[in-house]
């Protein structure tokens, strides 16, 4: 099986030729990103024939061993061989592609990026134009946020004690002696 030549352009054998013409006027990442989840989906498609072929394909071992038969379905999957490698270097030009117009991209740290829901346009402007606080600071306020959370949780939780205990013994005074007072 021989494979062929890798191509100079993004687009490489005849089927992609109607694409060829289009990729050379989208070439921004986001159409290439786009391409690149295309090849993929293709890559995934021809490698489940693949095993579909190699599940229907009985082995020559001589039981129904039928020669013409069995040479079309090794051209086949020869067939599927050779388009699944010229998937994969498709792939590798739009990654490497991708990396290329990425390359000068400033990198924003993951804290930027994240909408505060409390606060309001002007302390968004004096948080981005400010430093940024380190995560292990903001960590410490969270646990002791959590912990004041719990403290608060624990003294509602004595209030309700004692407030079912109180309704408890207004509502036994309400209804009068009990049935083993009256078996006095």
């Amino acid at each position: 099986m021989t494979t062929p030549p890798i191509a100079t352009g993004l687009m490489t054998s005849a089927p992609f030729g109607g694409q060829q013409a289009q990729a050379a006027r989208d070439v921004n990442t986001a159409s290439l990103c786009r391409i690149g989840q295309e090849t993929v989906q293709d890559i995934v498609l021809r490698t489940m024939e693949i095993f579909q072929l190699l599940r229907n394909m009985q082995l020559p071992n001589g039981v129904t061993y039928h020669p013409n038969t069995h040479q079309d379905r090794l051209g086949k999957l020869q067939e599927h061989l050779r388009m699944l490698s010229v998937l994969f270097r498709k792939l590798r030009l739009v990654y490497d592609k991708c990396n290329e117009n990425c390359a000068g991209l400033e990198t924003i740290p993951p804290e930027q990026l994240i909408p505060y829901v409390e606060e309001d346009s002007s302390k968004h402007e004096e948080r981005s134009a400010s430093q940024v606080r380190p995560a292990t600071e903001e960590r410490r306020e969270v646990l002791e946020v959590n912990k004041k959370l719990k403290q608060k949780n624990q003294q509602l939780k004595q209030i309700m004690d004692q407030l079912r205990n109180l309704i408890w013994e207004v509502n036994s005074m309400l209804a009068g002696p009990s049935v083993a007072e009256t078996a006095l």
